[in-house]
């Protein structure tokens, strides 16, 4: 660890009684909408984030108004598998409770309610506790949500995986009593008597990031994630995992300390190890994370600083494993296959499209609504994908009918969706994210409707290529492992980058800074009119800007990543 001045989150995690601070006093004030001083912070180890509507904040200054504080939820879901009971549950506390009336399935297939004012907080979060659900580590420095393939298909070897995903969730979440105190009004426990075993007393230096994954399907982006267990199956049994860490996608614009990184390999592990090697692997970074610059504080810079042999040695020795060689494994999609698929069991999957993953009612399409009347006759469970779409699983034969006529009446089904936009994905951005600079899932309907036009009008309907937006470079919208990812400079305008690939395991190179919307576009629709002319048989889009050089291929974004064309 760093011997220079720790960052002050460092401080108020030491200071914060095992994350308790000074909440319950801030939440029963009645003076401010929001949590002061280190609270604002300290809910986030309990899975929220202070934020309020940008859209009206200068009318409320102007009014002499502080902004109109709310906090988002994340509810935290292991692999991404909820009851229709639970979902039930969340959609009626979405409706009545919020200022949104949505609810938001994330790429990391989990729950979000937004607009949660803060007298609704505490029942929230009982809620939850009676439907079997919490927010607990969803934020903050600690291990998230952890997740797993969202695969309808292999039955057996899903659950096999997913189980080892709620393992893994369970074994590194904070020992802490602080939630059930501060939000259940929970047995009150003696800070001096509690250990962090796992994450220490000042928990992480930064965020932390775990993944199931099961070949060949990259939905969950292993390289996006600190720490990934890839799924070996023999016999649609799962014998182990090869192991992969310090992958991870923030960084920040012109500062060239900071960058993408894909996960480095580590090799093979059986099951029985699986829970050692993941404690091993956090509390090494634990230990070894640099708790001074938290803009170098991820995994990925503890890696490249001590090498990523030293690492694995000391994950080696912690774990008390020597790691094999790989097994062979390759991935070849991240796509969901939206629509009805069967499964080898008999029973039947349905995949539902959901626009950014945000469930609301307009109009044309009340979306919530139709998740809600699925819910009350659907006697398997949901699975939410890493895609932010929706998997209505274990439907058995005589079910089918009915849920996809439900389905079709809501809108949860829509022909007219291309597979360009299916292939599309934006973070949430403005109007209630504090870090958003630009635009992204409001924008990500009229962009994905121009680059359709651009599809048609070159004959190339029928394909897509990878495409993310965020709104600022810390990651959220995943668009540094997209085949073309644009990323917010300021309102309007954005970094072009171009050359990652179909499978995510390359992160694509800067193009142009600080366009506007409208020349990205253009650009766009003379690179697709050549890939339609002279793309080879099957080429993805973002291998053909490689091969004809548009960009170069970025080989190691350690080194290479910030190399000026």
């Amino acid at each position: 660890m760093s011997k220079e001045k720790l960052s002050d989150n460092e401080r108020l995690k030491g200071q914060s009684k095992h994350l308790r601070g000074t909440i319950s006093e801030d939440l029963a004030n009645p003076i401010t909408g929001g949590f002061e001083g280190d609270n604002f912070q300290l809910i986030r180890f309990h899975g929220m984030y202070q934020q309020d509507d940008r859209d009206i904040r200068a009318q409320r200054q102007k009014q002499k108004l502080e902004p109109l504080h709310t906090v988002m939820l994340r509810v935290r879901l292991p692999g991404g598998i909820i009851t229709p009971k639970q979902w039930l549950g969340i959609d009626e506390f979405a409706s009545s409770h919020t200022e949104y009336g949505s609810i938001r399935v994330t790429n990391r297939q989990a729950v979000q309610l937004h607009g949660v004012l803060k007298h609704n907080i505490k029942p929230v979060h009982k809620l939850l506790n009676t439907l079997g659900l919490d927010s607990r580590a969803t934020a903050g420095d600690v291990n998230r949500n952890v997740l797993c393939t969202s695969n309808p298909v292999e039955s057996a070897l899903h659950q096999q995986a997913y189980d080892w995903a709620k393992k893994i969730s369970e074994h590194l979440l904070p020992k802490t009593n602080a939630y059930a105190e501060v939000w259940l009004d929970g047995e009150k426990v003696a800070v001096e008597e509690e250990q962090e075993t796992i994450l220490g007393g000042s928990y992480l230096p930064r965020k932390f990031k775990t993944a199931v994954v099961i070949p060949p399907q990259n939905d969950v982006d292993v390289h996006a994630n600190d720490l990934s267990f890839v799924a070996i199956g023999d016999n649609g049994k799962l014998i182990g995992f090869n192991v992969l860490v310090g992958g991870g996608l923030a960084m920040t614009q012109g500062d060239v300390s900071t960058y993408p990184r894909k996960a480095s390999e580590f090799g093979f592990i059986t099951l029985d190890k699986t829970l050692a090697v993941a404690e091993a692997v956090v509390s090494t970074q634990r230990d070894w994370g640099n708790r001074s610059n938290r803009k170098n504080a991820k995994t990925k810079y503890t890696l490249d600083r001590v090498g990523v042999d030293v690492f694995k040695q000391e994950v080696e020795k912690r774990a008390n494993v020597t790691f094999a060689a790989l097994k062979p494994y390759a991935f070849t999609a991240r796509g969901d296959r939206i629509g009805w698929v069967e499964g080898v069991d008999g029973d039947h999957h349905l995949t539902l499209f959901i626009p950014s993953g945000r469930l609301i009612d307009t109009e044309d399409k009340p979306l919530k609504s139709g998740m809600a009347e699925i819910a009350k006759v659907h006697q398997g469970d949901f699975r939410l994908s890493p895609n932010q779409n929706v998997i209505v699983a274990g439907v058995p034969q005589d079910k089918v009918e009915m849920i996809d006529t439900i389905a079709r009446e809501y809108g949860l089904i829509d022909p007219s969706v291309t597979e360009q936009r299916k292939a599309s994905m934006a973070c949430v951005s403005f109007p209630t994210c504090p870090l958003a600079m630009a635009e992204a899932e409001r924008v990500l309907p009229d962009i994905s409707a121009s680059i359709d036009n651009i599809m048609l009008k070159h004959g190339l309907a029928d394909r897509a290529f990878v495409f993310r937006i965020t709104g600022c470079p810390n990651g959220c919208g995943r668009a540094m492992l997209a085949e073309v990812g644009l990323v917010g400079r300021a309102v309007g305008r954005y970094d072009f980058y171009i050359g990652g690939n179909a499978e995510g395991t390359r992160i694509p190179r800067l193009h142009q800074v600080n366009l506007p919307i409208e020349e990205i576009l253009t650009m766009l629709d003379q690179y697709v009119a050549r890939w339609a002319a002279e793309g080879e048989p099957d080429e993805a889009f973002g291998d053909f800007a490689i091969r004809i050089g548009l960009v170069r291929p970025v080989l190691n974004s350690t080194i290479d990543f910030h190399l000026v064309e």
